[in-house]
């Protein structure tokens, strides 16, 4: 009996612990839609944050530390580098048959590279009117920072990072600017054979010329400058256990440059019909060198799909060629690891027309902007802020960036609004 009587109670008690299957199919059910609940309310978070971030169509300056985003991912990069270097075991000696790899020039792009260089000098002939001229339209700089603004005074957003922007509550202290700070070309190397010899040495920092880098994309791509000698090939190079190796005889290539020369001045004297004349009113002379901006991006983006430009990764140093020079001057971070030489990656658009992106204004007369209402004023490109200033239409592709859609609060009801 008492044999009996402890097994009873052993049994009544594993039966009191065991839990029902209909509770553990409640709580499984139950769990689960919990834990998508849960789930559904970080994405739902996570899209209302995205949508809330301001200017999101502006892109965010990076850090001076960080290493800027590569255009293409890293696993293509590697993924490409294995694949030419199986072709260049299995056939060490071959010729090269695609341009512009082979030292031709791409037919279908010459035309390109002469008007993206007529939109170039097109929009310095605008701009030059524009900044300067009897009714110019305001620029100024920071005389501390990189910040550029349009209009009869400077906005007092806090953005300064400059020395002692401390001691300011990062206020800019504006100066009179000039063109270089609407629109940027920065400057690179003249090749004189992008295929023979792409770089350029430390020792021969001093021999070469320097130019804008649109411009050397230009040159590259077909046009013919007086003082950028370049040369032209009319035979395919071999590449020979991955050297480049010419057997053009140097007769053929002199004659080439000057069939290439006659061709160019044929193709200049065309062009100069469509330069700038003299505009009467400002809108038009806006709208036109807006649209030279426009044109000079879209040539160069076509360009750069074909001919290589390449940027420093975390300075703002550009290159145009298949590779980058050797020259020890770069001054950005983690400089001391690679002896000054530059960390150089794959150049976006960007890097060789820099946009300087600025506050929009609705009113050019207006009160500046304050700190307080920075969230509900847009931004664009300068060039464009100062055609749209002058009465030229805003582009579709910049409605978004400037904000035009947003009504802006009073000064006093910015603690009121959502």
């Amino acid at each position: 009996m008492l044999l009996q009587r402890l097994l009873m109670q052993h049994y009544s008690w594993i039966k009191k612990r065991q839990i029902p299957q209909t509770q553990i199919n409640f709580s499984v059910l139950f769990g689960t839609q919990r834990v998508c609940g849960n789930k559904e309310t970080e994405d739902t978070e996570e899209n209302k944050e995205g949508k809330n971030v301001p200017y999101a169509d502006v892109p965010k300056p990076a850090k001076k530390w960080e290493r800027k985003p590569y255009p293409t991912p890293m696993k293509v990069l590697i993924q490409r580098a294995k694949e030419e270097k199986r072709a260049r075991q299995e056939n060490p000696c071959r010729l090269l048959e695609h341009a512009p790899e082979n030292g031709l020039l791409v037919p279908g792009l010459i035309e390109v590279a002469h008007e993206v260089y007529n939109a170039r000098e097109s929009l310095l002939h605008g701009l030059s009117k524009l900044v300067n001229g009897d009714a110019a339209i305001p620029v100024k700089r920071c005389r501390f920072c990189s910040e550029v603004h349009i209009g009869h005074l400077g906005h007092e957003i806090g953005s300064c990072e400059g020395p002692k922007c401390g001691s300011r509550n990062s206020i800019h202290v504006w100066m009179r600017g000039g063109i270089r700070d609407v629109v940027g070309f920065p400057y690179c190397y003249h090749l004189y054979d992008r295929v023979g010899k792409p770089r350029v040495g430390h020792q021969e920092r001093f021999g070469v010329p320097r130019l804008p880098a649109i411009v050397e994309l230009c040159i590259q791509a077909g046009l013919d400058l007086e003082g950028y000698p370049t040369k032209r090939r009319t035979k395919p190079v071999y590449s020979i256990d991955g050297r480049i190796v010419d057997f053009e005889p140097e007769e053929e290539a002199m004659a080439v440059e000057e069939a290439h020369e006659s061709v160019n001045q044929c193709l200049n004297a065309s062009s100069m019909d469509s330069t700038f004349e003299e505009q009467a009113m400002m809108s038009e002379l806006s709208a036109r060198t807006l649209q030279c901006w426009l044109e000079m991006r879209s040539g160069a983006m076509k360009l750069m799909k074909k001919y290589n430009a390449v940027t420093c990764g975390y300075c703002p140093e550009v290159q145009v060629g298949p590779k980058g020079h050797k020259v020890r001057m770069c001054k950005a971070s983690k400089h001391q690891h690679r002896d000054g030489l530059h960390a150089w990656q794959e150049a976006t658009i960007d890097d060789l027309i820099r946009p300087n992106y600025v506050w929009h204004l609705r009113d050019l007369h207006g009160p500046p902007l304050v700190n307080e209402l920075k969230r509900y004023h847009g931004k664009a490109p300068a060039i464009v802020e100062l055609c749209v200033q002058a009465g030229a239409p805003v582009p579709k592709q910049y409605r978004s960036m400037m904000r035009l859609d947003v009504v802006p609060p009073e000064l006093d009801e910015h603690d009121l609004v959502a």
